[in-house]
């Protein structure tokens, strides 16, 4: 029969965690003994640790007898052993003093999220703005150019204008634009890019055949559209960068010599990453589609380039209208409950304010999902 993980191997994984994430250094059997006043001798609470480790939630340093937890051991930890507390009331205070000062400022919000996510948890932070839940087509219009160019001006919903020139095959008048964009106008209010790609599949087989230009802008449309959608992804604000080169594993005096290097290409990864916000993206789309807050540690990101970092995330906004998401990312080993306690009530700050801002009633409640 397999080893199994008993009351007392998930306390003194527990302790693990929680000692190597305030020391950063490899913990060993003594020091539980001693520190944390366990009622077993060491040589016990090593053959636990050595039991951790066959069953993956603890691995070892060099020659080192202290363990360190692994990915799994951090899962675990996260899901089943964390200790859930809340910020503080004095903090929540503080914190929705400071945003009520700049209220109606949209991107001061968004930057003093960032600088507040950054603060608390001790390593960096990223926040997107808010967006529409789904970008939905107002209005088209064409404009005469000169005979054979014509400007394209799409309006979404909630006050986005996209223009582009467009080539026409044959001269137009600006009176026959103008029944085109009514036409288009009439058939594509109110829908997203996918629906308007559904439009489109439809028009190509209507009969009689609707005119190459209406495919045309159509076409467009939905290009423009998508693309947007993507910019939208992409846009992410971060801050924390020195909070985050702070943490022990991106300093090279406090490694061993032979870790030196390695925390030196951590830290360019993790300009890089911060700067482009390369791996970051896929994230964003499931965090929007998601409750609660999300947890991706290590080797469970898909991008290669985040699989030394944990990334706690939580979407923020007014369900069906508007949302954004905003969230820390830092080593592996960072403070796991401090970390998830101030994403979740930073968002529901964000949301509380985005709620005033629309004139949606506003409600407070703190949720324990965590994913």
């Amino acid at each position: 029969m397999g080893a199994e993980l008993t009351e007392r191997r998930q306390h003194i994984l527990k302790l693990i965690v929680q000692e190597f994430i305030e020391t950063a250094t490899p913990v060993a059997s003594e020091v539980l003994v001693k520190k944390y006043g366990l009622s077993v001798s060491s040589a016990t609470v090593r053959n636990e640790m050595g039991v951790l480790e066959d069953l993956g939630y603890l691995t070892h340093l060099h020659t080192s007898a202290g363990r360190v937890p692994t990915d799994a051991g951090y899962r675990f930890f996260v899901e089943n052993l964390m200790d859930r507390t809340p910020l503080s009331s004095a903090e929540q205070r503080t914190i929705r003093h400071q945003f009520y000062q700049v209220r109606g400022e949209l991107d001061q919000w968004i930057q003093l999220a960032g600088a507040v996510l950054a603060r608390k948890a001790q390593n960096a932070s990223l926040v997107t703005p808010p967006r529409a839940d789904q970008l939905r087509c107002k209005n088209v219009e064409l404009i005469a150019i000169h005979d054979t160019m014509a400007l394209l001006v799409l309006v979404l919903h909630g006050g986005t204008i996209k223009q582009q020139t467009l080539t026409l095959e044959t001269a137009r008048s600006q009176e026959e634009l103008r029944r085109i964009s009514a036409r288009l106008t009439e058939r594509c209010t109110d829908s997203g890019a996918a629906r308007l790609e559904e439009i489109l599949a439809q028009m190509r087989v209507e009969t009689p055949p609707p005119g190459e230009l209406e495919l045309q802008v159509l076409e467009t449309v939905v290009r423009a559209m998508h693309q947007y959608e993507e910019q939208q992804q992409e846009q992410i604000y971060s801050d924390g960068l020195i909070e985050m080169l702070s943490q022990p594993e991106f300093i090279p005096a406090l490694t061993r010599e032979e870790d030196r290097e390695r925390a030196v290409e951590r830290v360019r990864r993790a300009m890089d990453i911060l700067k482009s916000g390369r791996g970051l993206g896929p994230l964003i789309p499931q965090a929007l589609a998601s409750g609660g807050v999300q947890v991706v540690i290590g080797g469970e990101h898909s991008a290669d380039e985040l699989r030394q970092y944990s990334v706690i995330l939580a979407r923020y906004g007014i369900d069906g209208t508007v949302s954004g998401v905003l969230g820390v990312i830092g080593p592996t080993r960072m403070s796991y409950p401090r970390s998830i306690s101030t994403v979740r009530y930073i968002s529901l700050v964000m949301s509380d304010l985005l709620r005033d801002l629309y004139g949606v009633e506003t409600h407070m409640s703190e949720s324990d999902d965590t994913n």
